[in-house]
């Protein structure tokens, strides 16, 4: 049997042992035999097989595994309702104070407020949506 062919048997062993534990390892040596399957088909020899195998799975367990697991254990973040307008821009369109104000926001007027109660926002000044509580916005310039 020709070397690639055994290193593809290895890259399928290491897959199925991935499924089975879950640890994303054998998943990083799986690409590493896979490597080392397609270097062997143009005619190198087994050490620089053996070397590609080697530098490939330890660049995959250092650089892409971490990257992987982390977005393996936080999922995305689902905001909905108000809560997704938090972090939008909005243009103010009556000047906003601690007290009283207008933002177009979302396509919509809303009413606003200087998030910290002091600035005052003048009209046609971009801003962005710190916080909304009951039917306010909370705004502070960009």
């Amino acid at each position: 049997m020709d070397a690639w062919a055994w290193w593809a048997l290895i890259a399928l062993a290491f897959a199925v042992g991935e499924v089975a534990t879950t640890t994303l390892v054998l998943a990083m040596l799986t690409g590493g035999a896979a490597a080392a399957a397609v270097v062997s088909l143009t005619g190198v020899d087994a050490p620089v097989q053996l070397v590609v195998f080697a530098v490939v799975s330890v660049l995959l367990v250092l650089v892409a595994r971490p990257v992987a697991k982390r977005h393996l254990l936080n999922p995305i973040a689902m905001r909905s309702g108000v809560a997704a307008l938090v972090g939008t821009e909005a243009i103010v369109i009556e000047s906003v104070d601690g007290s009283d104000g207008r933002v177009k926001l979302a396509g919509e007027i809303w009413s606003a407020k200087s998030y910290d109660g002091e600035s005052r926002l003048g009209v046609g000044t971009p801003v962005y949506v710190v916080a909304i509580s009951g039917a306010t916005a909370l705004v502070a310039e960009r």
